[in-house]
């Protein structure tokens, strides 16, 4: 009989790209019984993978109530053999799942959520270092209770050092689901930008650097993602660069390859805040994937990945004017462009890709497994 492993999150959707796409399609295809609960119209099918819907969240509070009890009640239902959770507010789940079963459980850590908490823009000021240090304390405390922590960069593992099993696996791309075949049907260059749009992913600085652009070069930047705050989308489209911007809302990761397909370069200028300035960036990695050059912030973990690999040009996030310059040079050097996004995407097709990441997951469950017999 297959062992039964199942996937919980409140936050995320069924299709998230790390947990969905990476993560459980890896497991089904292994032959493990996986079942994701998560944030779903209904239940059903998909990949060989049995989504357990859970109702969207009205606003934080029911998630982090309602449906966090939900979450409980549909998983002591699926008698799993190994819990895998994937929100820090699922803490509580996941150690009542330990205490109550005696199940493996495991938990992914997607961010450094205690450095995160210090550039909310929800949580006033003066609160945010305390709460940091109850998160550092409550991530330390519960992951005791756990038998595997996963993360999703090396700079957050660094933070379990003391688990007795922790592993990072990195949110890179499928290589299988990105092609660098270009469908241009115009002469405009276009620069894409795919994820959350808030004021310290750069959003206001990609958008100003627009007007810095020589008028004569016809440019459009792409933008799909959701505006968090939601009042920062009226912010952004006062500024005069959105005149050349197309803001198009979100778009489903099965989506992002024929949109990636038919951009010249993908940008990310992530603010230089504690929790970016050591992350990796699953976009950078989706616009190499595709054979885009990227324009990135210059933190020191991102200059060694786009300069090592010549895949793009470094900036500083919070000069709009500098943002611009690396745009006009990839308009008007087409040939280096177009090697750039060539050594992105064989730097993936070798080194950074889920191909690889994905054999330390199995390695893992392989592990757990073994140690219930």
């Amino acid at each position: 009989m297959n062992k039964k492993i199942c996937h919980l999150t409140s936050v995320h959707p069924a299709r998230d790209a790390r947990i969905f796409h990476k993560e459980a399609k890896t497991l089904a295809g292994a032959g493990y019984d996986t079942s994701l609960i998560a944030v779903h119209d209904s239940g059903e099918i998909l990949d060989k993978i049995k989504i357990l819907p859970l109702p969207t969240h009205s606003n934080r509070i029911d998630r982090m109530t309602k449906t966090v009890f939900m979450s409980l009640k549909l998983t002591l239902r699926e008698k799993a053999d190994i819990y895998h959770f994937h929100d820090p507010e699922l803490i509580p789940v996941g150690i009542l799942l330990k205490l109550y079963t005696g199940k493996k459980v495991i938990y992914d850590v997607h961010e450094d959520y205690a450095k995160q908490s210090l550039s909310k823009h929800y949580l006033p000021k003066i609160t945010r270092k305390g709460i940091a240090l109850s998160i550092k304390i409550l991530e330390y405390l519960s992951s005791l209770f756990f038998d595997a922590v996963v993360t999703a960069t090396n700079d957050i593992l660094k933070n379990y050092s003391y688990h007795r099993r922790a592993v990072c696996v990195r949110n890179f791309p499928v290589t299988s689901a990105f092609s660098p075949v270009k469908n241009k049907n115009s002469d405009v260059f276009k620069i894409i930008y795919v994820g959350g749009l808030s004021r310290e992913r750069g959003i206001t600085e990609i958008v100003s650097a627009l007007d810095y652009v020589n008028q004569s070069v016809d440019i459009e930047l792409k933008l799909y993602g959701k505006f968090s705050p939601e009042s920062y989308e009226a912010e952004v489209k006062s500024l005069k660069g959105f005149q050349k911007t197309t803001y198009s809302g979100w778009m489903d990761y099965d989506n992002v390859p024929e949109l990636l397909a038919k951009a010249d370069v993908g940008i990310v200028c992530l603010h230089p805040i504690s929790n970016y300035l050591t992350a990796l960036p699953v976009k950078l990695f989706e616009y190499m994937a595709a054979g885009l050059p990227v324009i990135a912030s210059n933190f020191p973990v991102l200059k060694e990945i786009v300069e090592e690999n010549n895949c793009g040009i470094c900036v500083d996030p919070l000069n709009p004017a500098q943002i611009a310059k690396a745009v006009a040079y990839m308009v008007t050097h087409e040939n280096e462009r177009i090697r750039m996004g060539e050594n992105g995407r064989r730097a993936v097709m070798e080194k950074y890709n889920w191909e690889n990441e994905s054999k330390k997951l199995l390695g893992l469950y392989e592990d757990l497994i073994g140690k219930q017999h």
